[in-house]
């Protein structure tokens, strides 16, 4: 019998695209409402679950980014024949996404047991929440936002791309905030850090669920929970895109602050309460 079954798979399916993008940890809300349905959070399959899903809002980035990722990796493709063109921003751009992803990958592979185990603890993700929402008030603070997307660097990219570490060693720090925390603390503008975020994260998220996926449909998962959840990820994950770029294109990350406030300070009166297992 599946741990998940679809009606989760298909709430858990929006949480997962409402909040893979928005700086709020989508770890966290998972593992949260994981909770709520008394759906075991360290559970390997669980686990397995949470990261397959993730392919389904990746995939609603490839399909909003289509032009600029086939734009990208046409640059990348004539550098690779053609000398004068690696001077190309795009054909750079590809190998710095690449070069990015390198750290993420590391650190994965070699604390995969420790993020699965201690650090998946909803006390971790409460604390995460918190600390982490500090991180973003003081970087949208520091940043000067006078930088934009073609203005990107190398080391903008590895020192991006290194955040996504945070989110993945403490859940509830989220991968999105880290990543654009950091690219506001580089100076570049909102929109920038924004999309920096989305193309740093195709890689290392399709990465984790292609990995995930022998645990997810070998210890406890049907097929059908899954695709479900992909699905809806996929769908709610389109919008909350078009919907963030809109929102960061006038406004500070400050109501994301505030909301990761509240809900760090109600999961641990949760968990005080035993009114959620951590």
């Amino acid at each position: 019998m599946s741990v998940i079954n679809v009606g989760q798979a298909a709430v858990l399916g929006v949480v997962e695209g409402l909040t893979e993008f928005l700086p709020v940890s989508s770890t966290g809300h998972l593992k949260i409402t994981e909770g709520l349905m008394s759906i075991p959070v360290d559970d390997k399959a669980v686990v397995g679950f949470s990261a397959v899903i993730q392919v389904g809002a990746i995939a609603a980035v490839l399909l909003y980014f289509f032009k600029d990722i086939v734009r990208i990796v046409s640059a990348w493709g004539r550098g690779l024949r053609n000398k004068e063109e690696r001077y190309h921003h795009d054909y750079k751009f590809a190998w710095w996404v690449i070069y990015a992803t390198i750290p993420i990958v590391i650190v994965g592979l070699g604390a995969k047991k420790l993020v699965e185990g201690p650090l998946g603890s909803l006390w971790v993700v409460a604390a995460s929440l918190i600390v982490g929402s500090g991180v973003m008030w003081a970087a949208d603070q520091m940043g000067r936002h006078k930088r934009g997307e073609d203005d990107t660097t190398f080391k903008d990219a590895m020192l991006v791309g290194s955040a996504q570490i945070l989110a993945l060693l403490f859940p509830g720090f989220s991968r999105s905030g880290a990543t654009m925390s950091t690219a506001l603390i580089l100076d570049l503008d909102r929109v920038a850090a924004t999309r920096l975020s989305f193309f740093l994260g195709i890689p290392a998220l399709t990465g984790a669920g292609l990995y995930e996926l022998k645990d997810a449909l070998g210890t406890g998962v049907g097929a059908a929970p899954l695709a479900v959840g992909t699905i809806v990820s996929f769908v709610v994950a389109y919008a909350s895109i078009a919907w963030l770029l809109k929102f960061v294109a006038k406004h500070s990350f400050n109501a994301f602050v505030v909301y990761r406030i509240v809900v760090g300070v109600l999961l641990l009166g949760l968990l005080s309460t035993g009114g959620l297992s951590s």
